[in-house]
């Protein structure tokens, strides 16, 4: 076996799939921003979940906006709904793990709030779920999806911004979501504090 051929070939084709995406996704992405930046300035807050290396990227986005980016200024309200281990296992053991998200969109949730649901497949049980909870608290939605968007694509309101990575792979998937929490982020200083 060639590892390095192998290789080779991922980064080949990770970065031919975001050129092609470029055209398609950067239009949602701004408007995800400019939904994002809306709702800080309306004393709102980003709720955010998702499953496995989407968790990650929940908790990735929620960090980036509690903390810092790349510019100096003060923290913005998020909340990644995926790192509070003793509320999720309640959830799940006393209700359904479908309910391990929604259960805290509903209690966390407010109109001014938004909620980032993440799903590779779309298909996430749990995070359909936490987005007909957002829109029962009347949040607004952006997802982040691939393939055709799944369930989760079917059920977005006309108002949510859905930003789906046109792939099959789970992995080439997951590259263009971290790519675009990046563009997001950036976007969010750009706009509340001008670009550098």
């Amino acid at each position: 076996m060639d590892l390095i051929a192998r290789i080779s070939h991922h980064f080949t084709e990770s970065a031919h799939l975001k050129l092609q995406a470029m055209d398609l996704l950067a239009g949602p992405i701004a408007q995800a921003a400019e939904r994002m930046v809306q709702c800080l300035l309306a004393d709102g807050k980003v709720l955010s979940c998702g499953n496995g290396g989407s968790a990650g990227d929940a908790q990735h986005f929620s960090s980036e906006l509690l903390n810092r980016f790349e510019m100096e200024r003060p923290g913005l309200a998020a909340m990644a709904l995926t790192t509070d281990t003793s509320t999720i296992t309640a959830i799940a053991n006393d209700y359904d793990y479908e309910q391990v998200f929604a259960k805290q969109v509903r209690a966390l949730g407010h109109r001014n709030d938004l909620l980032l649901a993440i799903s590779t497949s779309g298909n996430s049980r749990n995070v359909v779920a936490a987005v007909h909870a957002a829109h029962e608290r009347e949040m607004g939605v952006i997802a982040l999806t691939g393939r055709a968007g799944g369930a989760m694509g079917d059920v977005l309101g006309d108002g949510d911004v859905h930003i789906c990575v046109p792939d099959e792979r789970t992995a080439r998937i997951q590259e263009i979501h971290l790519l675009t929490i990046h563009c997001l982020c950036d976007a969010i200083d750009c706009l509340l504090l001008g670009a550098e």
